[in-house]
């Protein structure tokens, strides 16, 4: 079994974390849509991450939808007291599978009080608003109205803290005028670093910035550059993509996702590498000439 070598832990919410953590996206079906293949390895998945120590999962009650919350609850309910959930609302799934904007007051009431239902909880620890004015990257767009209603719940206490998701800097700042934002969550990796400035703001604000897709997402990350670092280093391309996110900023938290132990533990032995700065600056030339040279 793999365990994580210390790389130090981010204050999210309230409550430290460490930096490698579990996203659990990939525990529902083909398309993040249905049951998993194998529910007894998803079980198996999430119990071995706990025990490896992990102790920071995301989810949402829209993966699925519903499966991997009733999955998390199934496979680690109680939970540790260690343990912090993440989740996210303002979507939800047609009947097919697709992606739609469920940014009302009522929707979002709704998608809480599914997420409290489905892991088990009487609270949320943090419930991460998702814009939805793009499905395909961050876009200007008010938030005013979800934001209230988030924080309408939060002093209900059905969600202890609010994060947000698919935002720009100023979405973030107009909704700390709400709430206090304690994370953002964007799309961010070797091949996507439009998010630089706002990575490094935000640790300027001590607030963890959570990458999605930090391996790519649908289209995992492959590049020459990178496997000849990864060579050089003793490790997968992936696992180095890994490592430099860690690398790159302190208050960068890590949700790898995967529905196999093997794949687990390879995500989680990314902890162990250090990259060289030579290894880094040869990462920082994919910036330049894409991904795929």
């Amino acid at each position: 079994m793999a365990t994580i070598k210390d790389v130090g832990t981010y204050v999210l919410g309230d409550r430290p974390v460490r930096r490698m953590g579990y996203g659990a996206m990939q525990l529902a079906g083909p398309g993040v849509f249905g049951p998993p293949r194998d529910r007894a390895e998803a079980i198996a998945v999430l119990r071995e991450a706990v025990e490896s120590g992990v102790d920071h999962i995301d989810t949402s009650d829209f993966y699925g939808p519903h499966v991997t919350n009733e999955i998390i609850r199934e496979a680690l309910h109680p939970y540790p007291q260690d343990l912090v959930i993440v989740t996210k609302v303002s979507a939800r799934r047609d009947e097919k599978g697709g992606w739609l904007p469920a940014m009302s007051p009522p929707e979002l009431r709704t998608a809480v009080e599914d997420n409290l239902r489905n892991l088990g909880l009487e609270q949320l620890e943090v419930v991460n608003l998702r814009s939805m004015h793009s499905i395909h990257g961050p876009a200007e767009g008010p938030l005013e109205e979800q934001m209230t209603a988030l924080a309408d719940m939060q002093r209900e206490g059905k969600i202890k803290h609010i994060g947000l998701s698919n935002v720009t800097r100023k979405q973030v700042e107009d909704g700390q005028k709400i709430a206090p934002i304690v994370c953002v969550q964007n799309a961010f990796n070797l091949a996507h670093r439009e998010d630089e400035t706002l990575v490094h703001w935000l640790a300027d604000e001590g607030i963890p910035y959570v990458p999605f897709f930090p391996l790519g997402g649908f289209s995992p990350l492959q590049s020459s550059i990178l496997s000849e670092v990864a060579e050089h280093a003793g490790a997968t391309p992936l696992q180095v993509a890994l490592a430099w996110l860690l690398q790159r900023s302190p208050n960068i938290l890590l949700i790898p996702g995967t529905s196999s132990r093997a794949h687990l533990r390879e995500n989680l032995e990314a902890t162990q590498i250090h990259l060289s700065e030579g290894a880094m600056a040869k990462l920082e030339l994919l910036e330049q000439k894409g991904i795929g040279h």
